[in-house]
């Protein structure tokens, strides 16, 4: 008998104040959990907050810039306070900064770089150490990393982010081992999303039209839709769903996995 619910456990959800990150915070406070909404943007995090508990769920918000080890820190110490432990880390945050190779712009590739890999890897560090058995939660728990179908297929315009989010599947497997070989009782998985018309996922489209790649943002939308076998892009329910599936018992025995929620267009 397997179980979506997650009553009586707390999430972290980085990058939670909007986007993908928001949906995935309202899924899994839907399925049980209290969920605190970490972000950089207090005022969208704030208003976040607010409507999750007008549904009558538990949230707080967690001030935090994910490449700071210190604020990583502030931040779970602040959950686990709040909350009562820590059960659930959706490492969620992440930039994308469209650019072709020819025209790399060396700062850009690092906030790249700093936010979507080392964010993602300070995330995993501070989930270990509080989830761990002797932490200050200590109750095990699982880790869930975003790549993108971006660490899958090659894409013009996205080299960079790409390559973070290839990262993040190799440091979803790293983790998974160390974690499962040093008996800290954390599954670490990561989901690759697909294209979805988020801020970002617009905003990429609007991006590769610029640059040349498409000779519009909707037709950049369309040639996504037509790589993709089911013909559609990404919603966020359907990266949220997967999200929750991978922090619950449904999914007890899956960690070091990568599960593609592209509708095909990585296969």
């Amino acid at each position: 008998m397997t179980s979506y619910d997650l009553g009586g456990r707390a999430a972290l959800v980085t990058g939670g104040a909007r986007g993908l990150g928001a949906g995935m915070a309202q899924a899994l406070t839907e399925a049980g959990a209290a969920v605190a909404i970490a972000d950089i943007d207090a005022d969208g995090g704030a208003t976040m907050v607010e409507k999750l508990r007008a549904q009558g769920s538990r949230a707080e918000f967690v001030s935090l810039d994910v490449t700071d080890d210190g604020a990583w820190e502030r931040a779970v110490a602040t959950t686990v306070g709040a909350l009562g432990g820590l059960d659930i880390v959706v490492n969620n945050a992440g930039v994308e900064v469209t650019s072709l190779l020819v025209d790399l712009d060396p700062d850009q590739a690092r906030t790249m770089l700093d936010v979507n890999l080392l964010g993602t890897a300070l995330g995993i560090k501070h989930a270990f150490r509080a989830m761990r058995p002797g932490g200050a939660a200590g109750r095990g728990g699982a880790v869930v990393n975003i790549a993108s179908v971006a660490a899958t297929i090659a894409f013009p315009g996205i080299s960079v982010y790409s390559a973070t989010k290839s990262g993040i599947d190799r440091l979803t497997r790293v983790a998974a081992a160390e974690s499962g070989k040093l008996g800290y009782g954390v599954r670490v998985n990561s989901i690759y999303p697909a294209l979805t018309p988020t801020a970002m996922g617009n905003k990429l489209a609007v991006d590769c039209a610029e640059l040349g790649l498409f000779p519009s943002p909707e037709a950049a939308a369309q040639a996504v839709a037509e790589l993709t076998p089911l013909g559609r892009l990404g919603q966020v329910d359907d990266m949220a769903d997967a999200v929750v599936f991978l922090a619950s018992d449904a999914a007890k025995f899956i960690t070091g996995a990568g599960l593609p929620v592209d509708g095909g267009m990585g296969m």
